[in-house]
């Protein structure tokens, strides 16, 4: 399984065709030789709240620990996410950060 930890993160609604799927939208800053990047998991399946993260899983078995305060868009993912919103055929849309996260219905979510 692959773990991912991002410095910030969003979670993103993609309504297509009558069908919603939610994902990570995670964004890592670069230092002085590294580039920014960010990544975007597969389709959340399941997530496990900790301490002071969320674990999301997806469909691929990955996981993203998310930290409780690192919800938000930086330079690192927003770009992508604008370009999602504004050229994607799917209606893309940024979750709002007080979401109860335990309360969503994920894709094939078998603990609900």
């Amino acid at each position: 399984m692959s773990e991912y930890t991002p410095d910030n993160w969003v979670i993103l609604k993609i309504q297509y065709e009558g069908e919603t799927l939610y994902k990570v939208l995670a964004g890592w800053s670069g230092g002085y030789l590294d580039s920014d990047y960010w990544r975007m998991n597969s389709g959340i399946t399941r997530v496990v709240e900790q301490d002071d993260y969320w674990e999301f899983y997806g469909n691929s078995g990955s996981c993203y620990n998310c930290y409780k305060g690192q919800y938000r868009l930086r330079m690192n993912n927003a770009g992508i996410y604008e370009q999602l919103k504004n050229t994607s055929v799917a209606t893309v849309e940024m979750m709002p950060e007080d979401t109860n996260w335990m309360e969503i219905e994920w894709a094939d979510d078998t603990t609900n």
